[in-house]
């Protein structure tokens, strides 16, 4: 081990000496065997496919210790390192931000991905049983991993992402949401311990009571501030089944204001998502994954006066042998609804396969060439308030004939967000926002380069217009992009709005030469890069 590190530090150290380090013709020239690695084609190369930022070399550490000893090294030559430092997992940035131009990518699905569960239940007076379990887990595991080994000992984390083929390090520095975050909250508030590299090379262990700030900032920080290798998630007891429910609307207002009453009642629905059916071919595929026939053939209308219909999901955990507790539950929830009669669908699913159901919907898209094409995806959080005007604006930029790709709708809770974390949610005085996820596949067949940076400008046009404030008259919507690339530094800070103060701060306290996250474009590579 102290011969890798003396490989890797005077790989570094050459890197950081010679006035560029494009005047280095090869990583292995001056890096040895050991740490660093020539890039791919993959290294520039992400689920978005819409940017592309060749690295100077990439690194598949095996341990923290190593992710240290690199960025130890590049901050130790002030007043600016000679190369910044991405952390990349699955590789699903959408416009390149787990990228790093002339820099190097830190593969972290190279890290241990091992997942240890912890549990113990507390026997009450009932037959109830309380269960405090955990899993410790490496930042490099996928979710499906997690899921796999928790459901061995019943057990599974509360909160999910819809696709479960993203690394942990990867959703906990963003946010990671899904049908269960109104009631469990975002995966980032569903953490109880992290290890974390910091900008500085220092390997640090923080939660809410231990160095909070850092775990704090971490948590959907965007890989600002640190590299995530390992988190401490908390379980639950993991439910056999789901039943999982399908119903259609035809007006917007009583599709939402059903999907707000579903998230009112959180001890009978464990999770609730929805989506806009713009064609038959959005029926179709938003279909894939669900084991039931629908009867549900729409007017979509003709061109020029096209019809949209919409589709609420929710689904309840069922513990019973023989399922008569979900089932009724499900029949009274339904009979609140005021769907299109008769069209709602019923299905019992394992948990697994509920969890897993986004799996069928890339294996479709894979069989149709639509998996592995650019993605010119668009999400937004939308105070409630702005919903019917989000709406507006996103349907005068898609047309309903062609669009490929779902549209989901759904509601979010703000008080389920920590505002400690670094993520950036809308102010919402009722306290209901909502994400819209604009989840287009572009075929290249049908859509080049041209098409698809013309679906990305008027995409820009709608987010600049609803994250307008509101305020003295505005048409401004408050609305917050999430996962998205702001066009510069100066958006940033709009984005961030009065909490650019402390993210700023804390880029000086944990990685104040701007070491990591180049592809965010937050804060600009300078001369003096720890002056704010």
């Amino acid at each position: 081990m102290e011969l890798k590190a003396m490989y890797l530090y005077a790989a570094v150290l050459a890197v950081l000496l010679c006035s560029s380090v494009n005047f280095i013709q090869s990583p292995t020239d001056v890096l040895g065997p050991v740490a660093l690695l020539e890039p791919t084609p993959s290294s520039a190369r992400d689920f978005g496919a819409v940017v592309s930022d060749a690295p100077f070399a990439v690194m598949r550490p095996e341990s923290p210790d190593d992710i240290a000893l690199l960025l130890g090294a590049l901050s130790s030559t002030a007043p600016s390192p000679r190369a910044t430092v991405a952390a990349v997992g699955a590789g699903h940035s959408l416009h390149g931000q787990a990228q790093a131009r002339d820099g190097i990518v830190v593969e972290t699905r190279a890290l241990p991905r091992d997942v240890h569960v912890v549990s113990a239940r507390a026997h009450g007076g009932d037959d109830d049983a309380t269960v405090r379990a955990y899993a410790d887990v490496g930042a490099g595991a996928l979710w499906v991993e997690v899921l796999e080994e928790c459901l061995k000992l019943g057990l599974a984390p509360p909160s999910w992402t819809d696709y479960l083929y993203l690394t942990v390090g990867g959703t906990l520095s963003n946010g990671g949401i899904s049908g269960q975050t109104f009631k469990h909250g975002p995966q980032i508030s569903n953490v109880l311990q992290l290890e974390v590299v910091t900008g500085k090379g220092e390997v640090v262990t923080c939660s809410p009571i231990e160095i909070p700030e850092l775990f704090f900032a971490v948590l959907g920080g965007l890989g600002q501030f640190g590299i995530i290798t390992r988190a401490r998630i908390p379980l639950q007891l993991a439910p056999p089944k789901v039943r999982w429910v399908r119903a259609f609307y035809d007006s917007f207002e009583t599709f939402t204001g059903d999907q707000e009453l579903l998230v009112s009642m959180p001890e009978q629905v464990d999770y609730v998502e929805g989506f806009m059916v713009l064609n038959e071919q959005s029926l179709h595929s938003s279909s894939v994954a669900f084991p039931a026939q629908l009867n549900f053939s729409p007017d979509f209308g003709s061109k020029g006066r096209k019809k949209v219909y919409y589709c609420i999901e929710f689904a309840v955990h069922d513990f019973q042998q023989d399922g008569s507790r979900a089932d009724h539950v499900v029949e009274l929830v339904s009979a609140k609804l005021s769907y299109l009669r008769p069209h709602v669908y019923s299905v019992e699913v394992s948990y697994f396969d509920f969890l897993n159901r986004v799996r069928m919907e890339e294996e479709s898209l894979r069989s149709r060439g639509l998996w592995d094409v650019p993605h010119p995806w668009l999400n937004v959080f939308v105070p409630k308030h702005g919903i019917t005007q989000f709406k507006g604006l996103l349907m005068d930029t898609v047309s309903a004939d062609d669009f490929e790709g779902p549209i989901l709708v759904y509601p979010l809770l703000t008080d389920k967000w920590d505002g400690n974390t670094s993520a950036v949610v809308p102010a919402a005085p009722d306290g209901v926002m909502y994400i819209f996820g604009v989840l287009r596949s572009t075929d290249p067949a049908r859509c080049g380069r041209a098409c698809v940076d013309s679906i990305m400008a008027r995409h820009r046009r709608v987010a600049d217009e609803a994250c307008r404030d509101g305020g003295g008259g505005g048409r401004g919507i408050g609305a917050k992009q999430y996962l998205a690339r702001q066009p510069s530094p100066a958006r940033w800070r709009d984005h961030f709005g009065a909490g650019w103060g402390r993210f700023a701060a804390r880029k000086a306290r944990f990685d104040p030469l701007h070491v990591l996250g180049p592809g965010q474009g937050i804060f600009p590579r300078t001369d003096s890069a720890g002056s704010m």
